[in-house]
């Protein structure tokens, strides 16, 4: 989602805050800007086109500075349109970019038009330009710390006065901000990411913290105003993974990237040990008597799979939450509960406020499973398993559910051993399947050529239904996700069993019917909803197992997996899914790595 770059230096920053925006890129956004201190007075470049185009304008314009803001915009307020984008001025001496949602921008934007204040944006972004200028008394860093007093709602800021040169404002509630330790130059990011080539020296800002940038120096206060110390770490943010190499698109990439992203993510995995999830687990593992899982989109449906896992291998009752929910009903807490959060990111504003939530409610055992380990839900939870999918560019999540899937297993693994519900011969058994998950995911990327002519197929369809049973369920809900978001196509997935209850009635010759089809205990069960499709006209369109004995005929196409793989199948099932949405979206020509109205990092509610 949106992205935020900021710079003072004595150097020309112009390319700096360019090349932070095209790192930044991977969140998706709908418009880019960027602001310069030249000359004394405020500058600025906006485009509602790519990071690429606003470049051509500064260059075009020559534009160059010491101190400068730059953003990439994902629209909440107002449409994307260049008066929307960011860096929003005030009165040509306040620039400002900002992140996140002002929650009572109504309110503010009625008492500064009162004070005289001209809105020529549809933005809460806005309201706090103009908020910063009419409390300006010529120290911004004192100006900003009693204007977001003001603000109820989420936000990562960063703002520059055309009064003071050579200094940057940050500030944070809700949404990530970093600081870039630099010699004689500092750096403000909303992602370590954005500043890989220019500074490894990061400092994570805390709730509440506001950062007074100077080129000799930073200072930090909290959120009560007093002085605070933040560690700085050595961050390598590594930007190699983010190079699209060979393929036509990121999303195509990372899913042939997916055996090696499993198999990082079980490096040095040599044994099933709560461990593996940090020093504390056991005792936290020992004495919980059952498992909340908070989770959002594509992250929510590998909660889902590891519900089946965790009650089936550890016998340990559990809940899976969509987290934008969860905090605004009345459940039920239990301080005896395992919180786990799972979040690509480590920043998804929905997921991090439903933790905090828990947390209130005294469910202080808590784990993350995320793919950033100097994320915000890795500091705030107990424990963390650490995905390595490494940098996943593509909005639409494909090796980041694959690992999370691999650590969730080995979560329902870890689980049960500690109950004593895992013999050795087990352990050993599920340990042998998981080394050769990498292997088994490669032989079913083979069957990409085989995928494509569905694909064609798919591309002329504008509906589409995708069944499964059992812990392959959520695999079909999210075959379904993938197919939407990227193509366009509108899909919906149900267990099979439910067909009859409902969703039968939307199935014609012209309703492909997507069909997951392990050869496990409801195979049987399965290939009787496929005929109730067959019998009203569906077309079936099923990824099979070598061993399951369902063959292709008038109607029903089948794909066949090279090997049933047990509990694991889920991970091994995803990925043809994922494969079908990309060929089908290429197909229909559509923007695969950046599908509209999407964003990859969800840092708004």
């Amino acid at each position: 989602m949106c992205g935020i770059v900021g710079a003072v230096a004595q150097r020309n920053i112009t390319p700096i805050l360019l090349q932070g925006l095209k790192r930044l890129e991977y969140r998706g956004y709908d418009s880019c800007g960027v602001a310069l201190h030249v000359d004394g007075a405020l500058t600025r470049s906006r485009s509602t086109s790519r990071v690429a185009d606003l470049e051509s304008q500064v260059e075009k314009a020559g534009l160059s500075g010491f101190t400068g803001i730059a953003h990439t915009r994902w629209a909440t307020h107002g449409a994307p349109a260049s008066h929307n984008a960011h860096p929003h001025f005030s009165r040509e001496r306040i620039a400002l970019v900002h992140n996140g949602i002002i929650e009572n921008h109504d309110e503010l934007r009625a008492e500064l038009s009162a004070a005289g204040y001209v809105f020529e944006s549809q933005t809460d972004t806005e309201v706090i330009a103009h908020l910063v200028d009419s409390m300006y008394t010529g120290d911004l860093f004192e100006t900003v710390q009693q204007a977001v007093k003001r603000l109820h709602g989420a936000y990562a800021i960063a703002v520059f006065c055309r009064d003071e040169p050579h200094r940057v404002v940050g500030a944070r509630q809700g949404s990530p901000l970093i600081v870039g330790v630099g010699k004689g130059e500092n750096f403000l990011a909303s992602d370590a990411m954005a500043l890989a080539g220019t500074t490894d020296q990061i400092i994570y800002l805390e709730e509440g913290d506001v950062v007074d940038l100077q080129l000799q120096r930073y200072w930090i206060v909290d959120g009560s105003g007093r002085p605070a110390e933040r560690e700085v770490r050595t961050v390598h943010a590594h930007t190699g993974a983010a190079e699209l190499g060979p393929y036509r698109h990121y999303m195509q990439k990372e899913i042939f990237e997916q055996p090696r992203a499993i198999a990082d993510t079980l490096e040095g995995v040599t044994a099933v040990m709560p461990e593996l999830f940090g020093d504390k687990a056991y005792n936290i593992f020992k004495k919980i008597d059952s498992v909340l899982i908070l989770a959002c989109g594509t992250s929510f449906y590998a909660g889902v799979t590891a519900k089946y896992w965790i009650e089936a291998i550890a016998k340990i009752p559990v809940n899976v939450e969509i987290a934008s929910e969860y905090r605004y009903r009345e459940s039920v807490p239990n301080p005896n509960a395992l919180v786990v959060t799972i979040s690509q990111s480590g920043e998804t504003a929905d997921t991090l406020a439903a933790l905090k939530h828990a947390r209130s409610q005294d469910m202080l055992n808590t784990l993350t499973i995320c793919n950033v380990a100097t994320s915000a839900m890795v500091r705030e939870c107990k424990l963390a398993y650490i995905t390595h999918a490494g940098v996943e560019v593509g909005v639409a999540s494909t090796k980041a559910f694959t690992t999370q899937l691999t650590a969730l297993f080995l979560l329902a693994l870890s689980l049960a051993q500690v109950r004593g519900r895992l013999s050795e011969e087990e352990e050993a058994a599920h340990l042998k399947a998981m080394r050769h998950l990498p292997a088994a995911v490669t032989a079913v990327l083979a069957l990409e050529p085989q995928i494509i002519a569905w694909a064609e197929e798919f591309s002329r369809k504008e509906n589409a239904l995708f069944l499964g049973r059992g812990m392959h369920y959520p695999i079909a809900l999210e075959g379904a996700l993938k197919l939407k978001e990227i193509s366009y196509i509108h899909a919906e997935a149900y267990p099979a069993g439910e067909l009859k209850h409902g969703p039968l009635a939307l199935v014609t010759q012209e309703m492909p019917v997507v069909t997951v089809a392990p050869n496990d205990a409801l195979i049987e069960k399965l290939k009787s909803n496929m005929q109730e499709v067959r019998a009203r006209g569906g077309q079936l369109y099923v990824f099979a197992d070598a061993d399951s004995r369902i063959s292709s005929s008038e109607g029903v196409h089948v794909i066949r997996l090279p090997e049933h793989y047990g509990m694991l199948s889920p991970i091994l099932h995803v990925v043809p899914l994922q494969m079908l949405a990309y060929h089908t979206a290429l197909a229909r020509g559509t923007d695969v790595d950046k599908p509209r109205n999407l964003a990859k990092s969800v840092t708004v509610e």
